[in-house]
């Protein structure tokens, strides 16, 4: 992720086709290490392609990503039966009330609400 990260910082920064050293130069910069491997992977599969074109692919590519959460809990508990199916649900509902009065909390703390 450094590499790529390196690599749109230099396009960014209006190096429209940098080279190894100037991705080594900027990880460097930030005191990472430079992978020439991974640098030069990156630079052979973007030669001669266009940034937005390929930002673009990669946003359709994550769109089909499912990016949800908290349902691995309840997917596990179902998985493996019986009681520890009734225990998952329990288990959420204790650590949602947690939440609940925690954010009451800081809330008292402040002085004011943001909704009031």
């Amino acid at each position: 992720m450094k590499v790529v990260a390196a690599y749109l910082l230099a396009v960014l920064g209006g190096n429209a086709s940098p080279c190894a050293d100037d991705l080594k130069d900027i990880l460097g910069s930030v005191g990472a290490e430079a992978d020439d491997e991974r640098i030069e992977l990156l630079l052979s599969e973007v030669k001669g392609k266009d940034i937005t074109e390929l930002i673009a692919a990669g946003r359709e590519k994550l769109a089909s990503v499912p990016a949800g959460g908290g349902g691995g809990v309840a997917v596990a508990a179902v998985s493996a039966g019986g009681g520890a199916a009734a225990a998952a649900p329990a288990a959420a509902e204790a650590k949602k009330e947690e939440k609940v009065e925690e954010k009451e909390e800081s809330d008292d703390d402040m002085g004011f609400s943001l909704f009031d």
